[in-house]
């Protein structure tokens, strides 16, 4: 009880670290209060009186992160997932108490596409995709096309028929866009925040399509509202692939363009590469909300599946104090990785039993409506949509740079023998993770943890534990997934060269970041950097400067402290009159209106200062 008067009084007292864990979630609304205030019972209950005791001992201490804990194990709720949104519009799909049938336009179908997002972010905690949108839009597209050629037949003259069919499904489409994208952005879910759901297209070849992807495009890069703010969500994932979009003699080379000035204008869309993607992970798809991958799937007929399928939840490992336990013994670091594998273990299998206590009528959009494909009767067992490997269940890690910089030194990435000791670390978790594959029939991944608070969470605790370790502990944070040192100039070409490795074993999410100055003026130099990286990395984002000042006028690149952020040119640093858009987690954020917690505002600090241009 105690534990949970703390909690409750920190939300009270707006603690940062208890109602700014969640860059998107405004803390200051009704909505999301009461949602943090649930949270905070269903966190301390799980911890008293649901996990094991050794799990919810070393969640506690901070050697494992036991992620969303204000939903799961509390409700047996599913993680993230892509949905099967084709089959949902083809077939009709219930919502409540509605029946809801096929769209016979493409405004009904981002209509009914809004619904099915809410109510699909509504019945579990994580992300959500509608992957190739565009080429799923298409077919509605196809109704308005052909209402508008027999209208045409009846009023237009002959040869002006063509034109207007197209005038006139052009901006249908662009309507159809803009409505789904001001709607995703005005949505507030049953857990107080706009649905975190992503978009994944680009391969479409055909007319409807090309008109889709180039109106998602133009309409993100038009912006939001009278002041043009850069949306937040949907994220946008574009796919290149060579024969598609990638050189200029490709049909949609000019889509490429667009999406290369959105990525310079707005941080969207980050890219997904073909082959390096199928090479990872056996066939394509977009993630699942912001970095979670599925490995291909084949089912009883041998067809490859993935939409409607989902991940069962995450556990982080926290790699530098286990190095940091070590002393720097490389035999006292292997005997504590095993060991804190042991309880990892532990704690994904108990994640794995409590969603299996699900029932279909917990989340009828999920289990009983299609979004996870096949529609369960009352009473039968969701067991079918999760094993044989259909869903993932993810082991997470962060720190490797700590880790390596316990035992190597802080510049240890040009050391060829340091980084096959961070690839070693990856191996050995490869290893467990076919075992434990192979002895559940679930698919354990894993997950290069991007988490905006478990980078402080972490930290914190080592710092208190161990004192103030040079370029581990004392920098506030830690470094997140497998990425490059954040404070350290770098050419995108070096970082991509550097990183690449580490998805071949950690294909259970992933994204490579990339740092440029502001590059409007030079989106040659931004296309050199996704050419080069085509065969080398699946997928990679843009970050670079966007923040704007309404007082004066200024785009660029605020100056970042460790308590906000002030225009350059003015000084204005008035939430309300400047907008500053900053990839704080796999997603992006406006830490200005809701500050992420400290840790990792100091990392995104020494990321905005060392961004290097591409020549």
């Amino acid at each position: 009880m105690k534990q949970l008067e703390v909690a409750l009084q920190g939300l009270i007292t707006k603690d940062p670290t208890v109602v700014n864990e969640n860059a998107n979630k405004d803390s200051n609304t009704f909505s999301t209060m009461r949602d943090l205030t649930a949270g905070v019972v269903s966190k301390t209950y799980a911890l008293q009186h649901l996990l094991p005791r050794r799990v919810a001992e070393a969640h506690k201490n901070g050697d494992i992160h036991f992620h969303d804990l204000d939903y799961h194990p509390f409700q047996p709720l599913t993680n993230c997932c892509l949905i099967d949104a084709d089959s949902m519009l083809q077939h009709g799909f219930e919502i409540g108490n509605a029946n809801v049938t096929s769209p016979k336009s493409i405004q009904t179908a981002t209509a009914q596409l809004v619904q099915i997002i809410a109510n699909v972010s509504s019945s579990q905690y994580g992300g959500c995709t509608v992957d190739r949108v565009d080429e799923l839009l298409s077919t509605y597209a196809r109704y308005n096309e052909a209402h508008h050629r027999e209208v045409a037949e009846q009023f237009v003259k002959p040869e002006a028929i063509d034109d207007y069919v197209d005038q006139q499904v052009s901006k249908d489409v662009y309507d159809a866009i803009e409505s789904l994208e001001y709607e995703i952005n005005t949505l507030y879910t049953s857990n107080g925040q706009t649905p975190f759901v992503t978009l994944g297209f680009g391969l479409g070849t055909d007319e409807l399509s090309r008109k889709i992807q180039q109106s998602i495009l133009k309409i993100r890069i038009k912006g939001l509202g009278k002041n043009r703010m850069t949306a937040i969500f949907p994220k946008l994932v574009f796919s290149i692939k060579k024969g598609v979009n990638f050189s200029e003699s490709d049909p949609n080379y000019d889509i490429k363009q667009l999406a290369l000035e959105c990525s310079t204008k707005r941080m969207y869309p980050d890219v997904l590469n073909y082959e390096a993607l199928v090479n990872i992970l056996g066939d394509f798809k977009a993630p699942m909300g912001c970095r979670s991958f599925l490995p291909a799937w084949q089912d009883a007929k041998g067809d490859f599946e993935n939409n409607g399928r989902c991940n069962l939840g995450v556990v982080t490992l926290n790699l530098p104090r286990i190095a940091i336990e070590s002393k720097g013994n490389k035999v006292a670091f292997w005997n504590g990785f095993h060991e804190r594998m042991d309880v990892l273990h532990e704690a994904l299998l108990y994640r794995i039993e409590r969603v299996l206590q699900a029932t279909p009528e917990n989340a009828p959009i999920l289990y009983q409506s299609g979004a996870y494909k096949y529609k369960l009767q009352e009473g039968e067992s969701v067991a079918a949509l999760f094993q044989h490997r259909r869903a993932t269940i993810s082991m997470g890690y962060i720190g490797l740079y700590e880790a390596a910089t316990v035992f190597y030194g802080p510049n240890w990435e040009t050391n060829p023998e340091a980084k096959a000791f961070t690839l070693d670390i990856l191996k050995e978790m490869k290893d467990y993770q076919l075992k434990w594959t192979e002895e559940t029939d679930i698919w354990f991944s894993i997950y290069s943890t991007p988490s905006e608070s478990l980078t402080d969470r972490f930290c914190r605790l080592d710092y208190e534990r161990f004192g103030a370790i040079p370029d581990v502990t004392d920098k506030g944070y830690y470094q997140n997934s497998f990425h490059y040192d954040v404070r350290k100039d770098v050419t995108p070409f070096e970082k991509i060269d550097f990183e690449k490795a580490y998805p071949q074993y950690a294909s259970g999410g992933f994204i490579h970041y990339c740092e440029y100055p502001k590059l409007n003026h030079n989106l040659k130099a931004l296309e050199a950097v996704w050419d080069y990286a085509y065969d080398k990395v699946g997928y990679l984002g843009t970050n670079i400067p966007i923040d704007r000042c309404y007082d004066c006028g200024y785009e660029g690149d605020f100056e970042t402290t460790e308590t906000g952020y002030t225009c350059p040119h003015c000084g204005n640093q008035d939430p309300k009159t400047i907008d500053v858009v900053k990839r704080t987690c796999g997603y992006l954020g406006n830490p200005v209106q809701r500050p992420v917690i400290e840790g990792r505002q100091k990392e995104i600090c020494a990321r905005v200062k060392h961004m290097k241009e591409p020549k």
